[in-house]
């Protein structure tokens, strides 16, 4: 199991890829928040496997069953515990893993770690399944958010070295967000075909924008609202990198060019440009927040790969089998609002507790 904590939320996430279920406890949720299942399963329809030629052949419904914490579809304040059941699994595909890690995959450390314990069938533990429970926490969430105004969504900015320089077009509620043009949504599937006939993968990037949020989320240092959401964003299997606002690109520009001028719109004080991606200081300055993910190329490829069989300690040749995504990044949008939102609504019942208890105090809040 892994657990996250937050200042209010804490979510713990179990099994493995081939166990009987996996699952997710999320502590900390108000009492008598309406949850709605049936936007909850759109949600997680977009991340479940095996629904086009893009994804991985396994076939899962993932449909989150709810043992605790939920009753007449409302919260009742204790842990919420959700569910899913593991139903499309082929361990065998795995025993030839034993012995020979797999190149780029957790193998190889799991196996210095835990020994003979190591679960490596289909990743186990650090296999991107586990991005279900993420996602059945970061939906409620989502729906939490979305009733204080607050939006999460996120597109693929760049499959391989093609990119999208497009902007974001308004979410519809209960869909799936318009992800890239259509001329280079094509180019990028064009390449992850490519890339799977060749036995290979291709990685990408996601995008990510929060709209809504009040000024005064977050704090400094250790309770920066960034590392606070990357945190949850390097749960995700495959993140290699997390960049907020203008990211990596701010270290080439000068201070009169990165810093955003204050300006007045509407009497309310914003930002002329956005190059903090809506982030000062840790804390939330009441502009979009925007950041992005970067995720490496599946690991598993039908490609011949150099290894070591440990247990002679030679050099061999793999080749991986069974069943698995030539570019994951598509699934991979909806995990990433998932922690964001996690994230983000985490800050938010942080911020009403510390007003809460400002006036309280007899302090101007």
């Amino acid at each position: 199991m892994s657990i996250w904590h937050g200042d209010t939320l804490s979510l713990e996430i179990y099994g493995t890829s081939h166990g009987p279920e996996i699952g997710m406890i999320l502590t900390g949720l108000p009492e008598g928040t309406p949850v709605d299942l049936a936007l909850l399963q759109t949600f997680l329809d977009r991340r479940a496997p095996g629904r086009n030629a893009f994804s991985t052949a396994r076939k899962e419904g993932d449909v989150p069953v709810f043992e605790e914490g939920l009753a007449g579809g409302l919260t009742d304040g204790g842990p919420l515990k959700g569910i899913i059941k593991n139903t499309n699994v082929r361990s065998g595909d795995y025993d030839n893993l034993r012995t020979v890690p797999r190149p780029g995959h957790a193998d190889f450390t799991a196996m210095m770690k835990y020994g003979e314990k190591a679960q490596l069938a289909g990743g186990g533990p650090f296999s991107g399944r586990l991005t279900a429970p993420l996602c059945i926490a970061g939906g409620i969430c989502l729906q939490l958010l979305e009733k204080e105004g607050i939006q999460v969504f996120a597109r693929i900015r760049s499959i391989g070295a093609v990119q999208d320089e497009g902007c974001f077009t308004a979410p519809v509620s209960g869909k799936a967000w318009p992800t890239v043009s259509d001329g280079q949504g094509e180019a990028m599937q064009q390449l992850i075909l490519e890339k799977k006939a060749e036995g290979d993968s291709v990685g990408g990037i996601v995008e990510c924008v929060v709209t809504g949020l009040p000024a005064g989320l977050g704090g400094p240092l250790f309770d920066g609202l960034e590392g606070r959401i990357a945190s949850l964003v390097y749960g995700i299997p495959a993140v290699k990198g997390v960049e907020f606002g203008a990211g990596f690109g701010a270290a080439l520009l000068c201070g009169s060019e990165n810093n955003d001028p204050f300006v007045l719109q509407g009497g309310r004080v914003v930002t002329a440009t956005n190059n903090a991606g809506g982030i000062l200081g840790g804390i939330s300055n009441g502009m979009p927040l925007v950041f992005r993910a970067a995720f490496k190329p599946t690991p598993s490829i039908a490609k011949v790969q150099k290894s070591v069989d440990l247990s002679s300690m030679t050099e061999v040749e793999l080749q991986v089998q069974g069943r698995h995504d030539p570019c994951i990044v598509l699934r991979a949008v909806p995990c990433v609002e998932a922690a964001a939102a996690v994230a983000v609504y985490d800050a938010l019942l942080q911020r009403r507790k510390e007003l809460a208890e400002d006036v309280a105090g007899g302090k101007d809040a």
